[in-house]
């Protein structure tokens, strides 16, 4: 029989039937502990029952209504999620590339009002902000923009963490408008900035009225021990989006913004059907809630520390293994080669990980993680790596 879906992933040989926690269970009833959640989506791990209660009430409730009238879920959210992160509006879409093209639509809005023809928006190597025709084009890989051409305009690119790259463009290149960049880079390899960078773009942006604009699709929703990875600097952006942790499982995207980015979009400058419909919304604040009420956002702060030091004690000296490194429970394991077999092998060992990049093994367990979970990652993990490692070193 021909397979009627469209051959757009390479899945791994496997079909999950139910989940428990930081659990998934396969047709075969065998157990895997889930350290990719989803590509960081199940922040409250599987079958969360307040989660799960809240989408049950709301789903019997109304699901859908559009954005012709008001959402009160949709409202609620909103506040809590200003209040966390001191934004002062929000615009709920589907995703993290629809959040983002949100603010690249917000960054050409604010290019011409400033009397920019060509508004450019400066994007990073190395990056990823989705699938569409201009996130694409924001992205820093050329394997995600393969075929695609022509690419859209209005983009420039700096390599990730250069401060004076920047202030180059600066210099050269008086139609940017504003800069768009992750804190941690997730897809493209848990890459993290110099201490202190935000606070030096920031003043960067100032200076030439930039808007500096976060891509917190994987670092936000306490991913990273904050509840947004800016919080970690004393930076305030201007826009900043959100999303998979958000709804926990339940598809939700948000575009932040802050001071004169707050004030751009009028009625008919944007839109969209589903976003922030009753359900989506009353998922996000069944998340946003429990991390605050559970102190999860500590938590991964605390399991993210163990899981690092853990796999830093038992992976040192090991030739191959080049470094260890992340921020709360958004961990990479960098090897000096391609390691993608590694999947496969874990898969197996009863683990889900992640490879990305070619050679980072990417780690994004629940934030609801416990001790126990955290050493039985490790111990799973690290003889697969030491075993890749020493075939390597023997061929």
């Amino acid at each position: 029989m021909p397979n009627t879906v469209m051959s757009t992933y390479n899945r791994l040989p496997v079909n999950f039937v139910r989940g428990e926690g930081v659990w998934l269970v396969d047709e075969q009833d065998k157990r895997y502990l889930d350290a990719v959640s989803g590509i960081g989506v199940n922040a409250l791990g599987h079958a969360h029952p307040e989660l799960t209660r809240r989408i049950q009430e709301q789903a019997g409730q109304l699901l859908h209504t559009s954005n012709l009238y008001g959402v009160k879920n949709q409202q609620a959210l909103a506040d809590a999620l200003c209040g966390l992160s001191g934004m002062d509006n929000v615009f709920f879409c589907n995703s993290g590339a629809e959040g983002n093209e949100a603010a690249l639509k917000l960054a050409r809005l604010y290019g011409h009002s400033r009397d920019i023809d060509r508004p450019t928006v400066v994007v990073m190597e190395g990056a990823f902000h989705g699938r569409t025709l201009a996130t694409l084009t924001a992205s820093g890989s050329r394997k995600v923009q393969a075929g695609f051409e022509p690419l859209v305009n209005g983009f420039t690119r700096a390599p990730y963490g250069d401060i004076k790259a920047l202030e180059t463009i600066a210099k050269n290149n008086h139609d940017v408008c504003a800069v768009l960049l992750e804190p941690i880079q997730g897809e493209g390899g848990i890459n993290m900035l110099p201490e202190g960078f935000l606070e030096q773009l920031r003043e960067l942006c100032d200076k030439n009225h930039w808007l500096l604009m976060l891509d917190e699709v994987q670092t936000g929703n306490g991913r990273t021990g904050k509840y947004f990875a800016f919080q970690h600097s004393t930076i305030m952006p201007d826009v900043v989006v959100t999303a998979k942790g958000l709804g926990g499982g339940i598809p939700i995207g948000a575009c932040l913004a802050h001071g004169k980015a707050a004030e751009l979009f009028k009625p008919g400058n944007h839109g969209t059907t589903f976003g922030g419909n009753p359900l989506a919304c009353a998922a996000g604040l069944a998340v946003v809630e429990t991390l605050q009420n559970d102190k999860l956002i500590e938590n991964a702060q605390l399991m993210g520390q163990a899981l690092r030091d853990g796999l830093r004690q038992r992976l040192s000296g090991i030739k191959g293994v080049v470094t260890v490194r992340g921020k709360g429970l958004m961990v990479g394991i960098e090897l000096a080669a391609a390691c993608g077999e590694l999947v496969q092998q874990a898969l197996d060992a009863g683990l889900l990980i992640n490879v990305t990049s070619d050679k980072v093994v990417r780690l994004l367990p629940p934030l609801i993680i416990n001790q126990d979970e955290v050493q039985q990652l490790i111990d799973t993990l690290c003889p697969l790596i030491e075993s890749w490692a020493a075939q390597r070193n023997a061929a």
